[in-house]
């Protein structure tokens, strides 16, 4: 989460993330820029955008980045960056969907 982050009052808080998953070994996984377009890659293989607004976590502004996604048990890393290499606050929020 970034561009939502400023109608909390978090300064300087991340314009445009851009989010990746990665595995146990570092191999990215899925990736996503705005979430309302599904990057097909990956574990990804078909749209998100339906998922993610059924979750009940879709996030109000189009530029944050969300990913859905089923893991086997084990290590994972999320990295969030700014598109184009912009800097800012940024919070990866990880929600057990049932």
């Amino acid at each position: 989460i970034g561009p939502e982050l400023t109608q909390h009052g978090v300064p300087d808080a991340l314009a445009n993330p851009t989010l990746e998953l990665h595995d146990q070994s570092g191999a990215l996984i899925a990736s996503n820029n705005n979430w309302v377009q599904t990057i097909i890659g990956g574990i990804i293989t078909t749209s998100q955008v339906v998922d993610i607004r059924n979750s009940g976590h879709a996030p109000s502004d189009p530029r944050e980045s969300a990913i859905i996604a089923t893991l086997a048990p084990g290590n994972y890393t999320a990295i969030v960056r700014g598109v184009n290499d912009t800097t800012g606050v940024a919070l990866v929020e990880v929600y057990a969907l049932d």
